[in-house]
């Protein structure tokens, strides 16, 4: 038997026995919350209106529940737009950039969008902030008079910002925040946010194409005394007359929602509040961070992608092979990683965003279990053994 053959049936026998109950790591659509099951999914509102009396009822309470959960600020509104986050980082950009300075912050592919956005759709001189992934761009000395637009945590990257100290309480500017895969993960500090914006399909599992958009009072008197400098769409519209279309805020939505969608995501609030609410909710990401940190420790083929634990996301976990040295070979290899893992039904959907550096992208949000993550690790070095 040569060498080779005989090291490859180690490795075989070496083969974990114990598997992740869930194998569901996708950063987006996520895994459901525990115990989810179709058939707990209610029927009442299908087939009837949105805007009938049931309807309306169904996304006031989604609207209020989800208001709660986040421990927004009292006289901040929170509403439901169409298009996922995607569509309410629009609106907002839409609607309230053009009449003074904007500073752009960007740390990943998302964030990059939204420079493009403003510096490219909507013609706007911004002064632009970025940093390469696993980084975060310098957030010192930003002009609080411009308007500032940034990411919460960066999906694709792995970084988050570590707080909101750099961000002025007597800022004449708005904050502008893609806080999609923080929220129900992350302590976002509201107080500092005038216009948020998160999907239903992150954090706690819901259905993709819902977004939710976040308005402080700041955002709503600009919005009032400030129209945007530019026509908008339907779909971005949240004044009329010069005044606030308050309905949106109460479920009056602008487009027609999936009302399946909508029970679906009543069902996340019901498992977040029975786990304890948003406390329990970052703890669980905590918990399941460290988990998968601790195993990265005893790796020596992988790293974290952001070096720097203070800027460390804790639902997007982002990683990269310790060996640089052939980033095409690195690719191939994260590809077979991740092909050889789903087959085995031990990971699915773990290979990094294809604009990163070769690696994985774990997601380590509220709805994992972390004994999913400990089942994880062994896996994860077994599919490196088979795919040298």
């Amino acid at each position: 038997m040569t060498e080779a053959a005989a090291a490859d049936i180690v490795v075989r026998r070496n083969r974990p026995n114990t598997k992740a109950a869930r194998p569901l790591f996708s950063s987006g659509p996520c895994a459901k919350p525990p115990g989810w099951t179709p058939e707990q999914l209610s029927s009442r509102a299908l087939g009837r209106s949105h805007r009938g009396a049931l309807g309306k009822a169904l996304l006031a309470e989604a609207i209020d529940r989800t208001h709660a959960l986040l421990q927004l600020p009292a006289d901040y509104r929170l509403g439901i737009v169409p298009a996922s986050d995607t569509g309410a980082m629009e609106m907002a950009l839409w609607s309230l950039l053009g009449t003074r300075p904007v500073a752009m912050l960007a740390w990943e592919s998302f964030g990059a969008g939204w420079v493009t956005d403003v510096a490219k759709q909507l013609k706007l001189q911004a002064q632009i902030r970025t940093a390469n992934y696993g980084e975060i761009a310098d957030l010192s000395g930003i002009d609080q008079a411009s308007d500032i637009v940034f990411t919460w945590n960066g999906t694709t990257s792995g970084v988050r910002v570590p707080n909101a100290d750099w961000i002025a309480n007597d800022r004449t500017g708005l904050t502008i925040c893609d806080a999609t895969s923080a929220a129900f993960a992350q302590d976002v500090d509201w107080a500092k946010i005038d216009v948020g914006t998160f999907s239903w399909q992150k954090a706690l599992g819901g259905e993709a194409a819902h977004g939710m958009i976040v308005l402080s009072p700041r955002a709503v008197e600009r919005l009032e005394r400030e129209p945007a400098p530019r026509p908008l769409p339907k779909i971005f519209r949240l004044t009329k007359g010069g005044k606030l279309i308050d309905g949106v805020f109460r479920g009056e939505t602008i487009n027609t929602p999936s009302m399946l969608c909508v029970e679906d995501w009543l069902l996340a609030l019901d498992w977040a509040e029975r786990v304890g609410g948003l406390s329990a909710l970052i703890a669980r990401a905590d918990a399941n961070a460290a988990a998968l940190d601790r195993w990265v420790q005893d790796a020596d083929w992988i790293e974290h992608l952001a070096k720097d634990p203070t800027i460390r996301s804790n639902t997007s976990v982002c990683l990269q092979f310790s060996d640089r040295s052939d980033a095409e070979a690195n690719k191939i290899r994260q590809k077979a990683i991740a092909k050889l893992l789903d087959q085995e039904d031990a990971a699915y959907d773990i290979g990094a965003y294809r604009d990163a550096p070769p690696g994985l992208r774990i997601w380590c949000g509220a709805t994992i279990d972390t004994a999913d993550i400990e089942a994880l690790g062994p896996w994860l070095d077994w599919a490196w053994e088979m795919t040298a």
